[in-house]
């Protein structure tokens, strides 16, 4: 497993377009990829479980990617976290 913490940077959080920029890309991985937001464990592959955690701006996450391609996986979270999900 790896994991990566951050804190979101974008004005107005995780809302639909950048959770959308990450299920669809974490999608296309096999690995089990999270995040961790609190007491919270949610599927980063999907849109619903990311907007319904309501993750604003400031938040602390942390990514997990567990499996066969996880580095890769992570790999794709740092390319987005530098392109601000989207943004």
């Amino acid at each position: 497993m790896v994991s990566r913490t951050l804190i979101v940077n974008n004005p107005e959080g995780l809302h639909m377009r950048p959770a959308g920029v990450v299920a669809k890309e974490m999608g296309k991985f096999s690995c089990e990829v999270s995040i961790v937001f609190g007491d919270r464990k949610i599927n980063a592959k999907s849109l619903i479980n990311i907007i319904s955690a309501c993750i604003k701006k400031g938040a602390e996450i942390t990514f997990e990617c567990d499996g066969e391609d996880e580095e890769e996986a992570m790999a794709k979270i740092v390319e987005l976290e530098s392109q601000n999900f989207g943004e």
